[in-house]
């Protein structure tokens, strides 16, 4: 049987299915993990086992409390693993990302909290923006790539759905209602651009916007000072830092670093964008003495593979450029 004929067969059933979740199981009956890509093999990631999840029972999204009034929001069946933050004030609430617009993180948000909820982006590359659309207030960086991302995308969209980037363990981890044919980046409005260093009240806590240009040209981080939380964007995560797109700016991402850098004696969490939620402190110096000395010619590559080239430093991995460009690896104070 091939993997049309079963997908006709369980749409007859009534099955909630879709192409790509068919597309990883096996037509000659071996096991459903045989089939699965190479990056979900070895998911769930140990660190979650120390994390306080919250049981939603959602087949998409799974959330942890990282925090007081804080929460990740996970989205383990894609291959970005990407995490969005509720952030959680008396008065209202902030969702820093809303993810890959594959599952209804409208209706995740609602489960969590009552607040009055607005939107902020820690960048729109569209793994980020997928839900925005479903939002009615998103505050945004004032800069020509956000303005063009929020037109929305569909190839973007759909390279994301990919046989090799969708793990599934069975037919229902799609939401009943994804249709991988229609899928994309929907449009969504910009209600107020904010600078930065903009402060946000949520009410009882305030979180205060950080520049952090450099892997997008309105790449931003957020700090919650009072409970000592830095919540870095695509800065920084655990796995291979993505910076050799075309909108990459090593300059600009060294000053970034740099930043974030002088932030680590009062920042008690590090908050990242992928794979795994929460980083300590020390991290945040061990980045920016690490893209130094990538950028200084101090480390040779781990691999190349054409225009890119992957850098390991200690436990920090980037994925570059090749040839790395010409960019002074020690400027001066911002």
């Amino acid at each position: 049987m091939d993997y049309r004929t079963a997908f006709l067969i369980l749409c007859a059933l009534g099955a909630p299915v879709s192409m790509p979740s068919v597309l990883n199981f096996s037509p000659s009956g071996a096991s459903p993990q045989s089939e699965k890509p190479e990056w979900c093999k070895n998911l769930p990631r140990p660190e979650y086992k120390s994390l306080e999840q919250v049981p939603l029972g959602d087949p998409w999204f799974e959330v942890y409390k990282v925090a007081p009034a804080t929460f990740a929001i996970y989205e383990p069946h894609q291959a970005e693993e990407v995490i969005s933050y509720l952030i959680v004030g008396t008065k209202q609430a902030l969702l820093f990302d809303t993810g890959m617009g594959i599952g209804n993180i409208k209706a995740i948000v609602a489960r969590l909290t009552s607040r009055p909820i607005v939107v902020l982006n820690s960048h729109t590359h569209d793994d980020h923006v997928g839900g925005n659309w479903q939002f009615p207030f998103i505050y945004g960086v004032d800069t020509a790539f956000t303005r063009a991302n929020a037109r929305g995308s569909r190839e973007d969209a759909q390279a994301e759905i990919a046989k090799d980037q969708i793990c599934v363990s069975s037919p229902n981890t799609l939401p009943k209602n994804f249709d991988p044919a229609k899928y994309s980046t929907k449009p969504w409005k910009i209600s107020l651009f904010v600078p930065n260093g903009f402060k946000i009240n949520l009410g009882g806590r305030t979180v205060e916007i950080i520049a952090t240009p450099g892997h997008t040209p309105d790449s931003i981080s957020l700090i919650d000072r009072a409970n000592g939380l830095l919540f870095a964007g695509d800065t920084y995560y655990s796995g291979e830092i993505w910076l050799y797109r075309p909108e990459t700016d090593f300059p600009a991402y060294l000053s970034s670093v740099k930043k974030l850098a002088a932030l680590a004696p009062e920042i008690k969490i590090v908050l990242c964008a992928h794979n795994v939620p929460v980083a300590q402190p020390s991290v945040v110096p061990q980045l920016d003495a690490a893209i130094r000395s990538v950028l200084a010619g101090k480390v040779q590559p781990r691999s190349v593979n054409g225009d890119q080239a992957i850098y390991q430093v200690g436990e920090i991995s980037f994925r570059v450029r090749n040839p790395l460009p010409a960019v002074n690896s020690n400027p001066g104070p911002n």
